[in-house]
């Protein structure tokens, strides 16, 4: 009894709830086509619904069946029979640029109500927020995170294993997820830095001695990076291969490996680090109420002070504000958003202050990373950075269109083994009565401020 006692006591893991997740099941066909069904009637005709019906049951009366037998039979050899077909249709296999068409970013942390915009103060803000970042990676190595639930129900936590140490690599036909990580328990797990600032990258291990670097500490090295930076001319900007489009940069990658191994080996040590700090010299801040410039910035910010495959880009503005850029691949947004708000409330609990010592251990400085290239590389980047600014200026118009002209809502699987995010189409016949109704609504009244204006 003293035992079982003891045990329910004990904090919960991070992952122990993984092996007991249930596998993700195989909705029925019927309910499939029901569903699709349902999803297409807002935009078809009466002729064209009634078309797609015929179509539906023809599949589901034929080749429909053996699919889905088939699908079943997938489902009784793999615990998620989606995940494999998911990570590589939306992301492996997708040939367009990562950066501007999969990866996430934003404003984060949302830092206004303890450290509002100012000048001469971001790379002591980086060190603390790093510093906070920092706890929250080893929380997750030795399995102190709690792991999340749904009312009682355990979430799967997998993700978090892909927020720090984690990178895609760019393939000729697919890219691949490169995870370094690992647990206490599972040994020893990658523990540097990558600082990217004016087109140049350093770096330094966060750990000395075993233990995380004191804001102090970090900040020591966020400035040698800066000065030495604003004292010797901009780098190569090599980050910006990693927006092109995905077959150019694996093309671009593979030349760049045959100049020099040497080369491979600083590949490495960014796709293994923790995460990139991105010193940006933009001021995008606007307002609480609006992170729209700061959202764009994180997303469509300077490509040679990024590296775009890296699954965490902390952005740091020159205004004392904050922004991401995530690889998509190996996480959903709910991760860095945990991220994010834990970082958050150890702000506010702290009034964004660091209360520790101010010591200094003899860390060693940062070391640059600094790549052999050629005239070929070269040209790469210069054509890299041209593609990403056409796009940028092309896209922005398609973004308003999507932003006014599209149906998805995400919806969470995480309750099953692996579980990540799918898609839903809210788009019913219900929503576009509504809307109509809402439209009438308006035309309405609008004509009534109409009417009294004229009779006025």
């Amino acid at each position: 009894m003293a035992n079982h006692h003891l045990s329910e006591s004990l904090p919960e893991r991070t992952f122990q709830y993984q092996h007991t997740l249930p596998s993700l099941p195989v909705p029925t066909l019927q309910g499939s086509l029901s569903k699709y069904l349902d999803a297409v009637r807002p935009f078809a005709s009466d002729e064209e619904y009634k078309a797609t019906v015929d179509i539906v049951r023809r599949f589901q009366d034929g080749v429909g069946k053996e699919l889905h037998q088939k699908l079943l039979q997938r489902a009784r050899t793999k615990r998620n029979w989606l995940e494999e077909w998911w990570l590589d249709a939306a992301y492996l296999e997708v040939r367009i640029p990562s950066q501007l068409n999969v990866n996430f970013g934003g404003p984060a942390p949302y830092l206004e109500h303890c450290w509002p915009p100012a000048e001469g103060v971001y790379l002591q803000r980086a060190s603390i927020s790093t510093w906070h970042a920092l706890q929250y990676w080893n929380m997750i190595r030795t399995e102190s995170l709690a792991p999340q639930k749904a009312g009682t129900t355990p979430l799967d936590m997998d993700q978090f294993r892909m927020l720090f140490c984690t990178c895609k690599v760019p393939g000729v036909k697919k890219d691949t997820i490169h995870n370094y990580f690992k647990t206490e328990s599972e040994g020893p797990c990658p523990s540097h830095l990558v600082v990217m600032c004016r087109g140049r990258m350093f770096t330094f291990d966060a750990l000395y001695n075993g233990e995380i670097l004191t804001p102090p500490e970090l900040l020591r090295q966020l400035r040698y990076v800066r000065e030495r930076c604003e004292a010797e001319p901009d780098g190569d900007g090599m980050g910006a291969l990693t927006s092109e489009e995905r077959t150019c940069w694996a093309k671009a990658r593979e030349h760049l490996i045959n100049i020099d191994p040497h080369n491979q080996v600083i590949l490495e040590t960014i796709q293994s680090s923790l995460f990139v700090i991105s010193l940006d010299e933009t001021k995008p801040y606007s307002s609480p109420q609006n992170y729209t410039k700061m959202t764009a910035e994180a997303l469509i910010g300077d490509p040679a002070i990024r590296w775009g495959d890296k699954s965490y880009n902390s952005i740091v503005y020159s205004d004392g504000s904050f922004g991401s850029t995530c690889d998509h691949a190996p996480y959903d947004a709910m991760v860095l958003v945990s991220l994010c708000w834990y970082i958050d409330q150890q702000l506010q609990a702290t009034g964004g202050q660091w209360k520790g010592s101010e010591a200094l251990r003899p860390t060693p400085l940062p070391e640059e990373l600094i790549f052999t290239v050629d005239e070929k590389v070269l040209s790469d980047i210069k054509c890299a950075k041209e593609h990403f600014l056409k796009s940028v200026i092309t896209g922005l118009g398609v973004a308003v269109l999507r932003l006014h002209g599209s149906c998805y809502e995400t919806a969470m699987t995480r309750k099953f083994y692996h579980g990540r995010t799918e898609t839903m189409r809210p788009c019913t016949q219900e929503s576009v009565w509504w809307l109509s109704l809402i439209y009438l609504k308006r035309v309405w009244e609008t004509a009534c401020i109409d009417c009294v204006k004229y009779s006025s």
